[in-house]
């Protein structure tokens, strides 16, 4: 008796089944490599090629994709290396300073040749009254929360782009120059001031960027903050104690 021929629904194979049955005969193309150079995909050129000269382009664009990843670690590892080289030369000169003027002055010489930063500011929140000899910028809590809004709140550093108000009050002298800035709260408890810098180029400081070097800097400026406005304010008051005398 003769064999049945198989029925179309016994022949014909959908995709999956095809995609399964080469998962789970990965040496298929191997015995049956001729096949390779019969089968042929479409190119981009329109030109249709090999699956094996397929092969060999996916490889290059793997290759291609992981170099490119490779150039963007080995660009993050030499910004990492530049932070992390200034923040430790800004946090060993801040622990020489003696006096509230001295912060934004060693804070300004540490990034004067950073190419990709040109304002840096450091704001103090509370009553300018309470810090007369002070040459930072003192602004009053009402004036500031009036003018920043929501990054009084901010527990982190928040970078990017900001209104010309909030521009005015974190740099007054050059608020209509910033293209985009970083903005780090110096808290020891409550909210004692603002860190910040500021770069001309709008990209520069974006909400997506790393900030764990700014972090560090404005941690170790609020452990220091606490101290040096308590000076301040005494100095104030030996100030204030001979003209009430006279």
């Amino acid at each position: 008796m003769s064999k049945q021929a198989p029925t179309t629904e016994q022949t014909n194979l959908n995709e999956d089944q095809v995609v399964d049955y080469l998962r789970q005969h990965t040496t298929f193309f191997i015995k049956h490599d001729y096949l390779l150079n019969e089968l042929t995909l479409p190119h981009a050129s329109g030109k249709a090629i090999s699956l094996s000269e397929r092969q060999v382009q996916v490889f290059r664009e793997h290759r291609d994709a992981l170099q490119t990843q490779l150039d963007e670690l080995m660009q993050a590892a030499h910004e990492n290396d530049a932070h992390f080289k200034t923040s430790k030369h800004l946090l060993l000169n801040l622990l020489e300073i003696k006096d509230l003027n001295e912060i934004e002055y060693v804070v300004k010489e540490t990034f004067k040749n950073d190419v990709n930063i040109d304002f840096s500011s450091i704001v103090i929140i509370g009553a300018p009254t309470d810090y007369p000899l002070a040459d930072l910028n003192v602004v009053p809590v009402s004036e500031a929360k009036a003018a920043l809004g929501k990054l009084m709140d901010a527990s982190k550093a928040v970078c990017g782009r900001f209104t010309e108000a909030q521009l005015q009050c974190l740099f007054p002298s050059h608020a209509h120059e910033v293209g985009s800035a970083a903005i780090i709260p110096l808290r020891h408890g409550e909210l004692l001031g603002l860190f910040c810098l500021a770069s001309k180029n709008e990209a520069h400081f974006n909400s997506s960027m790393g900030s764990l070097f700014l972090s560090y800097i404005s941690d170790f400026i609020s452990r220091l903050l606490p101290d040096l406005l308590l000076n301040a304010r005494r100095s104030r008051v030996v100030e204030e104690v001979p003209s009430l005398l006279e």
